[in-house]
């Protein structure tokens, strides 16, 4: 007799199916796992033997064994625990196997019996919806896998318990739904002395969600500028909130079953490796820049990341998703963020300020800043000088406006990107950029000879017609002119002409 266990696989935020196969079979005594099992998934025969033995059950002096197919298909993780359990526990007739067909198993086995947590639920959740089955998964993320409207959903919190629901002698409650968590706390615009036009900037990258660098000596304000940025971008809607979680699911990070409507900031520390930014290591995982999908990757000190490790980001800028190709797997991510970076203008932080004299002279700022790649910084929408902060700007009142009366502007910039059919301005393309983004006759003649006169490149024509469409978005006008034109062009390029 051969007992059947459906589970899954994770490709990235895919959900393969896999089919838990177990025979037991006349031979000598031997628990054996085939079908391309990574060290994790090999190790669970101890798992499964030490579960089985603390609910009273020996494993038959006869040869086990375990099929996991497709037997192509790389497994990794320890969430095959459990399918391997209760296929195994069906071939011994301990539980029925007919009961189990019209489920979905995920989750690991601790050395008790219990059925503890592992990454991916939603994606198994959202999988087993489509195939329209059931999932058993653990106790605690019962509440996560009850995101996949329509899913009936067991989460026990042993073996145990789950033998006994399925063989009638107790039932399992109905896990509940996970709350909507209200966002984190972030920065305040009314923080910020001074700073009028990288305020502004950040309002039209907020707006549009467009890439921003800004450049500025240190003490400047630019990472404070950047952890104001959260407090004014619009909620994410239920389907992008539903798109974020299933990364996080993936990686790990929910926790009880919460979503937040708040959109990701990421910042990770210049010391980053190509995958930790981009997603991939031994068992492909998302990257920062995955985990900062629909949301903002805030990369400070730019130059201080490893050149490779930022051209990886250009494609992702592009495309919005990122392929990670290994030898045995080829695994994409979404990736579709907002870049907000900072960076000194030189390695001293104080070229072009008054009254400083850098020792290195024009040299200092140059090589500084040609650690960054021309590709990349064309991806960049806005590029802004962040001038040095005085004390007596610092002894001013705070602004009259705050975060909230930027965010009303900003949502209703959003809104009328999403009447063009895009999220945002910055997904502009084609015929719907032609159609939305044209200048009238001024702005496109003032267009033209900047074009000419900067060199613009065909990548960079379009994310400044982007740009001019926010303005004009910002300021209420149906029409881009020459006047959001010029301030598109105020943005560009800074970094590389000192």
């Amino acid at each position: 007799m051969v007992a059947l266990v459906r589970t899954v696989a994770y490709l990235g935020l895919e959900a393969r199916s896999v089919e838990v196969q177990c025979q037991v079979a006349p031979g000598l005594p031997r628990f054996s796992i085939v079908g391309l099992p990574d060290k994790a998934v090999s190790e669970s025969r101890e798992r499964v033997q030490a579960a089985l033995s603390a609910m009273g059950l020996a494993l038959p002096p006869k040869r086990i064994t375990i099929n996991l197919s497709p037997a192509d298909l790389p497994k990794d993780g320890s969430h095959y625990d459990l399918p391997i359990a209760l296929a195994l526990l069906a071939a011994m007739g301990v539980t029925d196997a007919e009961q189990l067909t019209d489920w979905i198993a995920v989750g690991e086995l601790s050395l008790d019996g219990r059925v503890v947590a592992s990454p991916g639920v939603l994606i198994a959740a959202l999988h087993a919806s489509e195939a329209d089955l059931g999932l058993i998964c653990p106790a605690e993320q019962g509440s996560e896998a009850k995101w996949a409207s329509g899913v009936p959903v067991l989460a026990p919190r042993d073996l145990t318990g789950l033998l006994g629901h399925l063989k009638g002698s107790q039932v399992l409650p109905d896990p509940v739904r996970g709350d909507v968590v209200e966002p984190p706390p972030s920065a305040d615009l009314k923080q910020v002395k001074g700073q009028e036009t990288a305020k502004r900037a950040l309002e039209i990258a907020a707006a549009g969600g467009h890439n921003l660098l800004m450049v500025g000596p240190p003490g400047s304000g630019k990472s404070l500028l950047a952890s104001c940025l959260p407090g004014i971008l619009p909620e994410l809607t239920p389907s992008e909130a539903l798109e974020v979680s299933m990364v996080q699911s993936v990686a790990g990070m929910i926790d009880s079953g919460q979503i937040s409507r708040a959109r990701p900031f990421r910042a990770p520390h210049h010391s980053a490796s190509m995958a930790a930014l981009t997603g991939g290591g031994l068992k492909v995982r998302p990257g920062e820049v995955s985990l900062a999908h629909l949301g903002v990757l805030f990369l400070d000190e730019l130059p201080e990341f490893q050149r490779p490790v930022l051209d990886s980001l250009r494609q992702p800028l592009e495309t919005g998703q990122v392929d990670v190709a290994r030898a045995n797997a080829h695994v994409t991510f979404p990736a579709r963020v907002q870049l907000i970076a900072a960076m000194n203008p030189c390695r001293c932080g104080h070229a072009g300020e008054p009254g400083h004299v850098c020792a290195r002279g024009p040299r200092c700022a140059s090589e500084y800043q040609a650690r960054l790649s021309g590709p990349l910084l064309d991806r960049i929408d806005l590029h802004v000088e962040v001038g040095a902060v005085s004390a007596m700007d610092l002894s001013l009142p705070p602004p009259a406006e705050d975060s909230a009366a930027v965010a009303r502007r900003v949502a209703a910039a959003r809104a009328l990107c999403r009447e063009r059919g895009v999220r945002s301005n910055a997904e502009l393309e084609g015929e719907r950029l032609e159609r939305h983004a044209a200048p009238d006759e001024a702005g496109k003649a003032l267009l033209m000879q900047a074009a000419e006169k900067l060199r613009l490149s065909a990548r960079s024509y379009t994310r400044m017609l982007r740009v001019a469409r926010t303005i004009a978005d910002l300021a209420g006008e149906e029409q881009v002119g020459r006047v959001h034109v010029a301030e598109a062009l105020s943005y560009r390029q800074t970094v590389g002409r000192r």
